[in-house]
């Protein structure tokens, strides 16, 4: 049986189980300190989505020629974001992750004792969220695309040359709303590895 004393350079004697507790414990609070960061994150990086998707319109106007002998004719045009389905979807799924951010960076704060049934369900939704936000950026980005490049398959033209401001709008948004997801996967990855090096 190995012993748990160890004689340092001094001729004393240490203890090794006090030295492995205390690694533990600093282990435990940097794997604890970066849960919060990312957590914080998250939370920030998913507001920013959906506020700035969320209030993304724009307003102009479009020549559309009627007869070919007349000229053309100035029509005002609207783009808003709830026009679209899946950008509905992106901005709910956005915010529903920024509200289980903030509740769990609150149980996480308060959850001080380590209760591992807190801890599992956190990391559960932390999982959920991730699908849930990885859904909705592909639903938001396929649909950008199409307004970006158009589809000259089934006809139908692209038009962020003409919302230009409305585009690149919805395109900082998926950029937030991509970093919040790397933040949620990367908590689920933590935790993984947390559980993993318990066992």
């Amino acid at each position: 049986m190995e012993s748990q004393y160890k004689v340092n350079s001094n001729g004393g004697i240490e203890s090794g189980a006090t030295n492995t507790t205390a690694t533990r414990v600093a282990n435990k609070r940097n794997i604890r300190g970066w849960d919060l960061v990312l957590r914080f994150l998250a939370l920030a990086l998913s507001l920013a989505a959906a506020v700035v998707l969320g209030v993304d319109k724009e307003s102009t106007t479009v020549a559309m020629t009627l007869v070919p002998t007349l000229p053309p004719v100035n029509v005002p045009v609207v783009s808003k974001w709830h026009y679209l389905s899946a950008f509905v979807f992106f901005v709910v799924a956005n915010a529903i992750a920024c509200a289980h951010a903030a509740i769990s960076l609150l149980l996480t704060l308060a959850n001080r004792s380590g209760n591992k049934g807190i801890a599992l369900m956190i990391v559960l939704f932390d999982l959920v969220m991730v699908a849930l936000l990885f859904s909705s950026f592909g639903a938001a980005l396929a649909v950008g695309l199409v307004g970006y490049k158009g589809n000259s398959h089934v006809r139908w033209n692209k038009v962020c040359n003409v919302f230009d401001r409305f585009c690149n709008q919805a395109a900082a948004a998926f950029g937030l709303s991509g970093a919040a997801t790397v933040a949620f996967f990367l908590l689920v990855v933590l935790a993984t590895l947390n559980l993993h090096k318990k066992h």
